[in-house]
């Protein structure tokens, strides 16, 4: 029977048998009956105890499936997920929020039905495990179903890392790779600005984890989902408690490969290097003479191609130049004629500008909306409760106390999305990117969202919306949205040797991947956060070696500004190379993601997939199946190991052009400063 654990059973002894007979016994009588009753009750009792612990096995099958199943383990009060025929655990989920290792004498309400399994703990929660359809004629899924039976039980499930390395979830401050090492209090599974929660999580994050057993765990989108990470032990999915009665709800599959997220409908496009204008910003003109300026320079440097990148706070001084909200609509032609912005003034050199959906409250975009009645429908805000006006619901955004788009109306999207293009039109911008994507402005300020913005909606409903803008649209967000035809901007990082900083950009390269957001834009070369070493040339070049093999290279500093004249020119090279041989790999790759869904950037152990070696590697990446890139992140070191993936694989240093086997690992391999190992299979 498929039954969860029994506690031990406790009963009283009948006393009516025995008080007649005591009433006829001398006293020395009933002390030695007295004492023998004693013996054989504790005998009795050390009986059932043994018995209990030689005939009930501490592991209890309570659904099975065509290739595994799972079982209850009494002691820990734990769910296991197994696989057959090997009989390989490869899930072990401690149960939280109900007493999972005293619980009350089982009761499968679905013993009708073989495909499901129910059991309650009286007053607290309900278990619902159920066979599920599966992705893949390999895969075998199950659904796990919490139901809490008061409103102040807290649903648990913590998973743990012992014997299992995870992957994906949310970005993290300090990424790290598996995320077994990091560490997180329990907190909202909603992304964020580091910038204003450096512990909080990051701005991608998927509701999908990867154990390196061949599981995962997908939570359904409609839980209010709060994620816990202690390292090195578990992670933990948590529902809160409250009022409403809300499910705790997730899938598990166990296959012996990864499933890959929904693939896109269209791959984005974007030109490199980007050049940050980091110049003269107090009006329009000093940043059109800015920008002739580093466009003459990186001429100057031959550096001719690329896209010269404006900040939110120059792009709105530069528009409010062009076209101005507060000039009447009879003077905007003359207005236009006199302070026109050209473009082919830093040919062939292209613009991008950057927008965001925060407005001051003292902007005439604002105080217009307030004047005609509009706040509500076109900010967020908070509706009151018996009655009366809405109230705007403020934050801060870049120092300044600001309104929010709100993404709900039809009215406020189709109004910013026409205002988008009209400015890249009117600036002759051939990128655009959006920051402040990320966050839910309702729970910054401790006020419960509406049900249409709960979680992460906010993000998955503007990306949708910038999507149509083209595929020449950048995001500083994902949540729900990596199909979208959109570029997502990572983090800033510090500029240091940290996880923070240089050691963060490939494991963050490779859980952005994972989760489906292939195209993206790394941090500038060298950093954008201070650090306590400003201008250290040596990390300069690291960070260069790493950018060259992403999607896209930025630079914020450029390299005859902060190093040496051989670094210019190696910024030359690598700019060559990336155009010649990492732009060709990624347009083959990315064909392969339309059609599969294969991440571009993959870990080591995606050639490796039984190699605990490979588990733990975060400071190496493959580009497709053909080319490993294992660059230096210790600072001061010409040298590393380097572990060569695949089995049965030749791998050739390009280089050297020695040929190593794959399966191996290359100990103290050679690495000059003005090198970067890469392989190619």
């Amino acid at each position: 029977d498929r039954t969860m654990p029994l506690a031990r059973p406790t009963g009283q002894i009948p006393d009516t048998a025995w008080t007649s007979g005591f009433r006829e016994m001398t006293e020395p009588w009933k002390g030695a009956v007295g004492c023998l009753g004693v013996a054989v009750f504790f005998a009795m009792t050390i009986g059932i105890i043994s018995w209990q612990a030689l005939e009930q096995s501490p592991e209890e099958w309570v659904l099975r499936g065509r290739t595994g199943g799972m079982l209850w383990e009494r002691r820990r009060g734990a769910l296991l997920l197994r696989v057959l025929p090997a009989g390989r655990t490869v899930a072990v989920i401690a149960v939280g929020g109900v007493p999972a290792t005293e619980p009350p004498p089982p009761r499968d309400r679905c013993w009708h039905d073989g495909g499901q399994f129910c059991y309650t703990w009286e007053e607290d929660a309900e278990l619902r495990l159920s066979l599920e359809p599966p992705p893949t004629p390999a895969t075998e899924c199950y659904g796990v179903r919490w139901t809490p039976l008061r409103p102040d039980v807290m649903l648990k499930d913590c998973f743990s890392m012992a014997n299992v390395s995870w992957y994906g979830g949310a970005s993290i401050r300090a990424q790290r790779w598996p995320l077994n090492s990091a560490e997180s209090h329990a907190q909202p599974f909603v992304s964020g600005d580091f910038s204003k929660n450096p512990v909080g999580y990051g701005p991608v994050l998927e509701r999908y984890f990867l154990g390196s057993t061949g599981v995962t765990v997908t939570v359904a989108p409609d839980v209010p989902l709060f994620l816990s990470l202690e390292s090195n032990r578990h992670f933990c999915l948590e529902t809160p408690a409250g009022r409403a009665a809300v499910p705790l709800r997730y899938l598990l599959c166990a296959n012996t490969t990864t499933p890959p997220p929904p693939p896109p409908r269209l791959s984005p496009s974007h030109r490199s290097p980007i050049w940050q204008y980091y110049g003269p910003a107090g009006s329009a003109a000093k940043i059109k003479r800015g920008l002739k300026s580093l466009a003459k320079k990186l001429k100057r440097h031959h550096l001719r191609e690329g896209v010269l990148a404006l900040g939110e706070r120059c792009t709105a001084i530069l528009a409010a130049a062009v076209r101005p909200d507060h000039v009447p609509s009879e003077r905007r032609k003359r207005h236009d004629s006199t302070h026109a912005w050209d473009p082919s003034l830093i040919k062939p050199l292209q613009l991008s500008i950057t927008l965001s959906p925060y407005t001051s409250i003292a902007s005439p975009l604002f105080l217009r909306s307030l004047r005609d009645s509009e706040v509500a429908s076109y900010w967020l805000s908070l509706q009151p409760r018996f009655g009366g006006c809405s109230v705007p619901l403020l934050t801060t955004w870049k120092g300044r106390l600001c309104a929010r788009l709100n993404v709900t109306s039809k009215a406020a999207l189709s109004w910013y999305l026409a205002r988008a293009r009209h400015l890249r039109q009117a600036l002759g911008a051939t990128y655009m990117v959006f920051e402040g994507a990320e966050g839910n402005a309702f729970l910054e300020q401790a006020v419960p969202p509406p049900a249409e913005l709960a979680g992460d909606q906010y993000t998955g409903v503007l990306a949708a919306a910038l999507a149509t803008l083209g595929n020449a649209t950048v995001i500083s967000a994902g949540a729900r949205s990596s199909h979208l035809p959109l570029f997502v901007q990572m983090s800033p990082l510090r500029s240091d040797w940290s996880h923070a900083g240089l050691k963060g950009v490939i494991p963050s390269v490779l859980h952005y991947s994972l989760l489906g957001y292939n195209f993206f834009i790394p941090d500038a070369v060298g950093g954008s956060l201070d650090s306590d070493t400003p201008g250290d040339q040596e990390l300069y070049v690291r960070w260069l070696q790493i950018v060259t093999f992403l999607p896209v290279m930025a630079f914020s500093t450029p390299p005859w500004l902060c190093c040496d004249a051989w670094v210019l020119n190696l910024t030359r090279q690598c700019i060559q190379r990336h155009r010649d041989f990492v732009v060709p790999l990624l347009i083959k790759y990315s064909e392969e993601w339309l059609r599969l869904g294969y991440p571009i950037f993959r870990p080591a152990w995606w050639l490796s997939p039984t190699d605990p070696t490979a588990f733990t590697i975060e400071d190496e990446f493959l580009i497709g199946d053909e080319v490993l890139v294992a660059p230096i992140t210790e600072k001061g070191q010409t040298w590393r190991d380097i572990y060569l993936p695949g089995e049965g694989h030749l791998w050739m240093d390009t280089n050297t052009a020695h040929v190593f086997d794959g399966g191996t690992i290359l100990r103290n391999y050679s690495a000059s400063l003005a090198e970067v190992p890469v392989f190619v299979k």
